[in-house]
């Protein structure tokens, strides 16, 4: 560090986070979010954030590698894998010299144990994780153990996704609340590595899917029933899953809330941390979810279209905050541009005296003065690509493709209750950001344009 002690960071990654379901919004007032609505008032948000994929596992590998995933071919939940090549976030903070640890979902592909995708093997010298990737991609909220897996049988047992967690390589048990458990460690790395500088990255499995799971005294307080999860000695689990989604589970947006606020009230008293042990003002926290909210599972994102699983807006476009009062990133500003989850790289290393080498092939871009304030921008432009479904944002401009008749498509219509769209379309987000107007056949000369653009990205992958 040259001397010079680097700013703490605490990057907070959460699943499935619904747009408009924060407090300080307005738009949700279920959505009882004291920590976020803080972080957002003493930082900043940023207005046209985006994540590289509108599903968790690639877009949680380009996240930790600063790279978009479809260089390596990750696209969907069947390609999808950790880096090949190419140092993680984490190894290059433990460059640095700075104290590394990781606490909650591992989801990159369909890792195992032992593999470079669990965080033992990327950089994090500390960590606690559930591997989520054979697990339906969701860890259980309150069991973890093998007396679960026993009880729950062969099948249940990995869709109810109740496998023993890790510590670092040794396989633990939790029978506790999964989200009170990551913010204790959380807290405890903190406090632990308060006099050198710290990389800490939080990834809840809230507000994943099932929302239900939750400890039986919230339960009590909120008034709601216990629900059972799914036993594979009843109905088929595709017509069990079908009455636990939107619109079919009651009280599944209570649900929902309840998870919301208790990450939340987690998130804060990792703030309540930083602050009692004096390290606020220099250390860099940031949140975002890892794809659009899921409104199959009760989350709302309004005003924009769509869900998780599709690129609508309401699939990538994500919250995005930012809080960094030593490097002057305060004052509850909003700031406008198109940043990417990429960006977190080169930004976070940046802020950390790294050499521009170890970022230069990043395809984030360090965005600090942006989120100061200094200057405005951001990308000229930002792509996605699923193989059967694409997009490209450019400007105010977004074209979107779908591949009709994909068998994704059916899928995600008859077993996620959403329409991913078919075929083109093309839209001004400036006037029309819940993408209800397609200027296709107005503007052919743009929708040639940019699908050239969009072909010439995809080619720069493997160039």
């Amino acid at each position: 560090m040259s001397g010079r002690r680097g700013p703490n960071v605490v990057l907070i990654v959460s699943d499935d986070h619904g747009y408009a379901d924060r407090g300080r919004l307005g738009r949700s007032p279920d959505a009882v979010t004291p920590a976020l609505d803080r972080l957002a008032a003493e930082g900043v948000g940023c207005t046209d954030a985006y994540v590289t994929a509108p599903i968790c596992s690639p877009s949680r590998a380009g996240l930790i590698a600063g790279r978009y995933q479809q260089r390596w071919g990750a696209r969907w939940f069947d390609s999808s894998a950790f880096a090949p090549d190419g140092a993680s976030l984490a190894e290059r903070f433990a460059e640095l010299g700075y104290a590394t640890g990781y606490f909650g979902k591992v989801h990159y592909g369909q890792e195992g144990p032992g593999d470079r995708a669990c965080p033992p093997r990327h950089g994090f010298a500390e960590s606690y994780y559930g591997l989520a990737g054979r697990q339906m991609g969701r860890l259980n909220y309150l069991r973890h153990s093998r007396a679960a897996v026993d009880e729950y049988g062969p099948e249940a047992s990995w869709r109810m996704a109740v496998q023993p967690m890790f510590d670092g390589d040794e396989e633990v048990e939790l029978e506790g609340f999964l989200t009170a458990e990551l913010g204790d460690r959380a807290r405890d790395f903190v406090a632990r590595h308060a006099d050198e500088p710290f990389f800490c990255m939080v990834a809840f499995n809230a507000v994943h899917n099932f929302c239900w799971q939750l400890p039986p005294a919230e339960l009590a307080r909120r008034g709601l029933p216990t629900r059972p999860d799914w036993d594979e000695a009843g109905e088929p689990y595709a017509d069990w899953y079908d009455g636990v989604i939107s619109p079919n589970l009651p009280d599944g947006r209570a649900y929902y809330a309840a998870q919301l606020e208790l990450m939340d009230a987690e998130i804060g008293r990792l703030l309540d941390e930083l602050d009692a042990r004096g390290l606020a003002d220099d250390t860099i926290v940031v949140y975002l979810t890892d794809n659009g909210g899921s409104t199959c599972n009760y989350g709302d994102n309004a005003p924009l279209a769509g869900t998780k699983y599709t690129l609508w807006e309401g699939g990538i476009r994500v919250p995005l905050l930012v809080r960094w009062p030593g490097g002057g990133i305060t004052g509850g500003h909003d700031r406008a541009g198109l940043v990417s989850s990429l960006d977190l790289y080169p930004t976070l290393l940046a802020a950390a005296g790294a050499d521009p080498a170890g970022y230069a092939d990043s395809d984030g871009v360090d965005q600090a003065a942006l989120l100061r304030g200094e200057r405005a921008g951001g990308h000229d432009a930002l792509h996605w690509d699923c193989g059967w479904q694409w997009a490209i944002r450019r400007g105010d401009w977004k074209l979107r493709y779908v591949e009709p008749g994909a068998p994704q498509v059916e899928g995600i219509r008859t077993v996620e209750h959403a329409d991913p769209g078919a075929g083109l379309g093309l839209y001004h987000l400036g006037d029309d950001i819940g993408e209800t107007t397609n200027l296709a056949d107005r503007h052919p000369g743009l929708v040639a344009e940019l699908t050239a653009a969009h072909q010439a990205w995809l080619d720069s992958l493997t160039a």
